[in-house]
Order: C-alpha cells, then sequence, then structure tokens
C-alpha cells in the first residue's frame, strides 16, 4: 500500500516525525492547488492520503469525491504537530 504525507511548504514542522522515518512528505506550495495535487497523487496509485489541517482547509474535493470511495483513504491530521 503506498501512502503519501501533503503538508504547506511554510510548515517546517509539519510531519517532521514521519519525515526522519524516511516517509514520503510532499510539500505544496500554492494551497490553492490542493486538489490538483491530491488528484494527482491518486492518479500515482497512492491510496492513503495524509492531509495536514491546513492544507484540507483549502481543498473542496476531500468530502464530496473522496468520502464515499473504498479505495482511497484520505485522514486529515489534527492541528496539533505530528
Amino acid at each position: 500500500m503506498k501512502f503519501i504525507f501533503i503538508k504547506s511548504k511554510a510548515d517546517i514542522d509539519g510531519f517532521k516525525f514521519f519525515q526522519k522515518l524516511g516517509m514520503k512528505i510532499y510539500n505544496i506550495d500554492d494551497l490553492e492547488k490542493t486538489d490538483k495535487i491530491i488528484a494527482k497523487m491518486v492518479n500515482k496509485d497512492y491510496k492513503t492520503i495524509f492531509l495536514s489541517n491546513e492544507v484540507a482547509s483549502f481543498s473542496e474535493d476531500i468530502i464530496k469525491k473522496y468520502k464515499t470511495n473504498q479505495e482511497i483513504r484520505i485522514i486529515i491530521a489534527p492541528n496539533k504537530r505530528i
């Protein structure tokens, strides 16, 4: 199973623990492109996508498109740093 963590490039502390473990972290420069980035990751066959709360707030597709999708899991990280 492929998974990825997506955060804002300005968020220097987000997902730091997972980055230190060598997991894939994708930094978004322009948060207005969040939906396009999520679609890109789905097309790259990522089945689980972790989003920082900030990034999730810029997506309109999360609830509409992926809520009922059984194959793609979108997980929104809580506000506290993980």
